[in-house]
């Protein structure tokens, strides 16, 4: 899955001194492009980013503002899920039903819909039209 191999293949530039924990993930944006990130961390914690927020800002800079899938890799003895923040960034750029695998390094995958990541994700239908 070329999702999951590009998430693969960036998690290995992430910057993870301090917990040795590198994390790989990869957007499809609606444009048909695939962008990447990496986790990156910084001794002054938690000012480090996510992999998940590194694609999504490369997707957002290259003027795609759509997520059509999700890939997110890790080392880990089950497949790692988004944290919390991640999640909901992901419910700002995609539809509840957008598909997301995460996976481990030996191949074992867990595939979950952005809204059964983040059920009742807070959304810009929370506010109040100005």
């Amino acid at each position: 899955m070329p999702l999951i191999s590009a998430a693969r293949a960036v998690r290995e530039n992430a910057h993870a001194p301090y917990s040795r924990f590198k994390v790989g993930a990869a957007v499809r944006g609606a444009d048909g492009a695939i962008y990447a990130g990496c986790n990156v961390e910084n001794i002054a914690s938690p000012e480090g980013t996510c992999a998940e927020a590194g694609a999504i800002a490369a997707m957002v800079a290259a003027g795609c503002r759509e997520i059509a899938e999700v890939a997110v890799i890790a080392d880990g003895p089950a497949p790692v899920t988004p944290c919390g923040g991640c999640r909901q960034k992901l419910a700002e750029f995609a539809a509840p039903d957008v598909k997301v695998t995460m996976a481990t390094l030996s191949g074992a995958t867990l595939v979950m819909s952005v809204g059964e990541l983040l059920p009742g994700a807070f959304s810009a239908a929370h506010m109040r039209e100005l």
